[in-house]
C-alpha cells in the first residue's frame, strides 16, 4: 500500500495495472458503488485494508491487498459491463428511496448484477438511462469533460417563441444558477402544446424544467433519446440491452467516429424522433407502466445468469 495525493489523476478501470489504483477506485470497479459512495463508507470507518481502518480515501492498493466493506471480503473486479434501459415514468433513480416510491433497480430483471446508473432521470422523466456495474465507468459517462450530448425530446405547454430557443444556445441564467449552451428546435406546434428536441452536454438537476418555466413553457412530457452515442432506438418501454464490450471499448477508446449504439439505422441520429420507426411509440400517447423490466434477448439468453448474478454485496 502506497499513501497517495487526494489529487492524483486516475485512469479507466481497463487500463488498471500492476502498480495498484485508489482504494475508492477499486471498490468502485468491484460494483459495490460510485466512487464517491466509496470516499464516504471511508470516512464512516467501514473499510479496511490489510486488517487496517481506512480514515483516508488517499491510499493505493493493489490485488495482493486484503480488502474488507463492513467486515466482508469484496469480490474480485469484473469486466466493466454497459447497459441501455428504457425508463418509463414514475420510477425514482434511486437504490433506495426515503418516501417508499417504485424505483428503477427493483424493476430491473432479477439476473442482472448490481447495477448503478450513468446519470439520472427524475421521477416524471423517461427514456434512456445507461446502466453499468462499474462505478469508475459511471463516472466517466457522467463528466461534461466528455462531451457526449444528451438528447430529449419535450413537450411543453404554450407556443414557443423561436428567437427564444435560439437565445438558449448562448446560455441562461435561473435562479442564481448558470446553465450551459441548449440547443432547442420547435419541432411541431399541436394546439396548446409543442414539441421540442433539446440537446446539451452538462445536464444539472431538471434543467430542462427549470429553463422551460422560467421561460414560461411547463414539461408535460420529457424523454432522453440520446447519451452521447447511445441511443434509444427500438428499445421497448422497460426493456434493458447490453451494449456488447467491443462497443463499449469503441466509444471510449476514441477510436474514428463515435457510431450511434442502439438505433435500427445510422440516419436515424440525424433528426432524432420518438415514432414507431424508433420502436418508442407516439409522443402524444405514452405507455403504461407494465412493472418488471425484461431483456432485448431474454428469449435466447435470459436463463444464462451471470456467474456473480446471486453473490451477495456489502450493503
Amino acid at each position: 500500500m502506497t499513501d497517495i495525493p487526494s489529487d492524483a489523476p486516475s485512469t479507466p478501470a481497463e487500463d488498471a495495472d500492476d502498480k495498484g489504483e485508489r482504494i475508492a477506485k477499486r471498490l468502485a470497479r468491484a460494483g459495490l458503488c460510485s466512487r464517491r459512495d466509496a470516499e464516504r463508507w471511508i470516512a464512516e470507518g467501514r473499510v479496511s485494508v490489510d486488517g487496517k481502518v481506512l480514515s483516508s480515501p488517499a491510499l493505493v492498493v493493489t490485488e495482493q491487498s486484503r480488502i474488507l466493506v463492513d467486515g466482508k471480503p469484496i469480490p474480485e473486479p469484473e469486466r466493466s459491463r454497459l447497459w441501455r434501459y428504457h425508463k418509463p415514468s414514475g420510477l425514482v433513480t434511486s437504490h433506495k428511496d426515503p418516501q417508499g416510491r417504485p424505483t428503477v433497480f427493483e424493476r430491473l430483471p432479477e439476473d442482472m448484477p448490481r447495477v448503478i446508473s450513468v446519470g439520472r432521470l427524475d421521477l416524471n422523466s423517461e427514456g434512456l438511462l445507461l446502466l453499468t456495474n462499474d462505478g469508475e465507468l459511471a463516472r466517466r459517462l457522467e463528466l461534461p469533460s466528455t462531451g457526449w450530448v444528451r438528447r430529449y425530446r419535450v413537450r411543453i405547454h404554450g407556443t414557443p417563441d423561436v428567437a427564444q430557443l435560439a437565445s438558449l444556445e448562448k446560455g441562461i441564467t435561473v435562479d442564481g444558477i448558470s446553465y450551459g449552451p441548449i440547443k432547442a428546435l420547435l419541432d411541431r406546434q399541436q394546439g396548446s402544446n409543442a414539441w421540442l428536441t433539446v440537446s446539451l452536454k452538462e445536464g444539472k438537476n431538471r434543467e430542462i424544467r427549470r429553463v422551460m418555466d422560467h421561460l414560461g413553457w411547463s414539461v408535460s412530457r420529457l424523454i432522453r433519446v440520446a447519451y452521447g452515442p447511445f441511443q434509444l432506438g427500438l428499445l421497448e418501454e422497460g426493456q434493458v440491452d447490453e451494449v456488447p464490450s467491443r462497443v463499449i471499448k469503441e466509444q471510449l477508446g476514441g477510436k474514428g467516429s463515435q457510431k450511434p449504439v442502439g438505433t435500427a439505422t445510422a440516419h436515424a441520429t440525424d433528426k432524432p424522433g420518438i415514432g414507431k420507426s424508433q420502436g418508442v411509440g407516439k409522443p402524444g400517447a405514452p405507455r403504461p407502466n407494465t412493472g418488471k423490466a425484461t431483456s432485448s434477448r431474454e428469449n435466447t439468453s435470459s436463463s444464462r445468469k451471470p456467474a456473480n448474478a446471486n453473490r451477495r454485496r456489502p450493503s
